[in-house]
């Protein structure tokens, strides 16, 4: 009994050194306002990587927050600042780019009018919220 309990303490053990192991910090970042948070968000994320490269990031955009995944966006304070290479160098290092579809409606934007590398979400307040409740995504807001 006693070599049996010993086997099972191992066992168990050794399976909660593999699930640590194994563990992925996720975080969503949530952009509704371009022009404030965007250049911040963006150096925010690449200085995340930069620390702790494994971590899963998905940016959800809605508002206007979209404005910077727009195609030939640039900062506006900061001309020199071109966001689709920013955008795509972070796309490289995994990083998901979703715009929410209902400010797409609301505004009369199309998906062509898009960066490349930005993907699309039905309502970007639902995805926010089931990234937090559903897949445990910490959430930041620049």
């Amino acid at each position: 009994m006693k070599n049996t309990l010993r086997k099972v303490s191992v066992w168990l053990g050794a399976l909660l050194l593999c699930g640590a192991a194994l563990a992925q910090d996720k975080v969503v970042y949530h952009i509704d306002n371009a022009e404030a948070q965007a250049t911040k968000g963006l150096r925010n994320i690449r200085n995340h990587l930069d620390v702790a490269p494994e971590t899963k990031i998905i940016v959800v955009t809605h508002a206007d927050g979209v404005d910077f995944l727009m195609e030939n966006a640039k900062d506006k304070k900061n001309p020199n600042i071109d966001y689709a290479a920013l955008v795509s160098a972070l796309k490289a290092r995994g990083v998901k780019f979703e715009v929410c579809e209902i400010t797409l409606k609301n505004r009369n934007l199309n998906k062509n009018q898009f960066n490349l590398d930005a993907e699309f979400t039905p309502s970007g307040v639902v995805r926010i919220g089931q990234l937090q409740s559903r897949e445990n995504y910490a959430y930041i807001k620049p």
